[in-house]
């Protein structure tokens, strides 16, 4: 018999594996923002070429401006999202019977719910410290903070650096605890289809590694399946991420469109 993971191991669980993952890719999160954020002739023509310039301008530490909201709250996000699909997914289970790939998809959308309580303000706090960077340039760029025709190495010294708890005090202040949810459906329309995606299909996957129903898969065996599965999901989803970054934007570089809700965003 399969041996039993209590609640709160697994909630330590992902709590650690999260903040594991924030400081490996938290660098490619960063390029991934700037890149859908920007509009028209844009400043950076990839990802590589964003890291280099963000590097230039803002220096190493740069590309992870943002770091501490998620290393913050990603804790908390990873547990709840993990620990509700394992509670969705034992709700749905019957006696003596597989998940079928339907009850599947309906635990890691119960996931994909619940995590947004985190993932809605932390993303949107997120948001605004690494476009931070991006900003500073486009206007320099732009002439509206000084003539310039390439990217100064001086531009991270140039410009006042958002802070997340004055973001946050702002916001509260301005809009009520409804301007740190800002764009919650933008959040739900992403990470309830990434959560559809990856849990049933990284289950299924992982099957394949184990000798035995109740045995477990070797650690390199789940972490391909893992991999595979996040990619496979985040593709998927990539087109309503974008939506999610530019409605939870708040300020917008010159030129730039602003919207009035998800379906304006999209068009």
């Amino acid at each position: 018999m399969a041996e039993k993971i209590s609640l709160p191991a697994k909630l330590i669980n992902g709590g650690i594996a999260g903040l594991v993952g924030v400081t490996c890719v938290f660098p490619i999160d960063l390029a991934k923002t700037r890149l859908q954020n920007q509009q028209g002739q844009g400043i950076y023509r990839g990802m590589f070429d964003c890291l280099i310039k963000t590097v230039r301008s803002e220096g190493v530490f740069g590309m992870y401006r943002g770091a501490a909201v998620n290393l913050t709250l990603v804790t908390p996000e990873k547990a709840i999202k993990l620990a509700a699909n394992d509670f969705f997914r034992n709700s749905l289970s019957q006696e003596g019977k597989e998940l079928t790939l339907l009850r599947e998809m309906l635990a890691g959308c119960g996931a994909g719910t619940c995590q947004v309580i985190v993932t809605s303000p932390m993303e949107m706090l997120k948001i605004q410290l690494q476009d931070a960077g991006r900003l500073a340039t486009k206007n320099v760029l732009t002439g509206e903070g000084g003539a310039a025709a390439t990217i100064p190495h001086t531009t991270a010294a140039t410009y006042e650096r958002p802070s997340a708890l004055l973001i946050t005090k702002n916001l509260l202040r301005s809009q009520g605890i409804s301007g740190v949810y800002k764009g919650l459906g933008a959040t739900l329309l992403r990470d309830v289809p990434f959560s559809i995606i990856y849990f049933p299909l990284f289950a299924n996957i992982n099957k394949f590694g184990q000798k035995s129903p109740q045995g477990k898969a070797p650690f390199y065996h789940s972490f391909i399946a893992g991999c595979f599965a996040g990619s496979v999901a985040a593709v998927a989803v990539t087109p309503l991420d974008v939506l999610k970054t530019r409605i939870q934007t708040l300020k917008k570089g010159l030129g730039e469109d602003t919207y009035n809700g998800i379906v304006d965003c999209a068009r």
